[in-house]
């Protein structure tokens, strides 16, 4: 287990700005059997360690509570903070026991140096560094390795494109860019409209000829 944190029971009628001047912020467990929602609460100080360890939507927390004589594999769901203090606000978890499949974010690790990077003078345009994925709550990644290293200048890798562990696949659109190798600046890439040298080269031989014949 990644971590593991212990909770009290929370009083629902207790006034949240209240708990939290003792040194306790909010919690609430969803998922747990299947019931609507089980309040809590936790140290701050306990909750400031987790978050550096943890990452939310995608590393695996055991909740205990002694006092409920439960205890669970949750995901870390959300995390609220005061607006400009950055101070936590509250937590919430969702239990994964006895569920089918659950829904969590992956950090995207680009692997390699693209080609039109390295030997075109192009530049890597990185669009998503995350993806949301379902998968079994037994097997969660931590991330999801994308091999760059093949790009050229004017190339893309799109989501459907990602090679994903078993049983793990993508939510929203397949089409949407992971990465792209942009032209060196103040180039563009050609397109059939543009016309060629040879092109313009036969158009203007054609119009002195027949300024010739005029």
């Amino acid at each position: 287990m990644d971590f593991t944190v212990e909770c009290e029971p929370r009083n629902r009628d207790i006034n949240p700005r209240q708990l939290r001047r003792t040194g306790q912020i909010p919690v609430v467990l969803y998922g747990h059997k299947k019931a609507e929602s089980v309040s809590l609460s936790l140290p701050t100080v306990v909750a400031e360690r987790m978050l550096a360890a943890v990452e939310v939507n995608n590393t695996l927390v055991e909740v205990k509570v002694p006092e409920l004589s439960l205890k669970c594999v949750s995901l870390l769901r959300d995390v609220q903070t005061h607006p400009w203090k950055g101070e936590l606000y509250h937590l919430s978890f969702f239990a994964i026991s006895g569920q089918d499949n659950v829904t969590i974010t992956a950090p995207l690790n680009l692997v390699g140096e693209p080609v039109g990077v390295k030997n075109e003078n192009g530049s890597l345009d990185v669009v998503l560094t995350s993806l949301e994925l379902q998968c079994d709550p037994q097997n969660i990644p931590e991330s999801i390795e994308v091999d760059i290293s093949s790009l050229k200048v004017g190339d893309a890798i799109h989501v459907k494109e990602l090679k994903l562990p078993k049983g793990v696949v993508s939510e929203g659109e397949e089409d949407r860019v992971v990465a792209s190798v942009l032209p060196p600046a103040g180039t563009t890439t050609p397109s059939d409209d543009t016309p060629s040298d040879s092109e313009i080269s036969a158009d203007t031989t054609e119009a002195d000829t027949a300024n010739v014949d005029e």
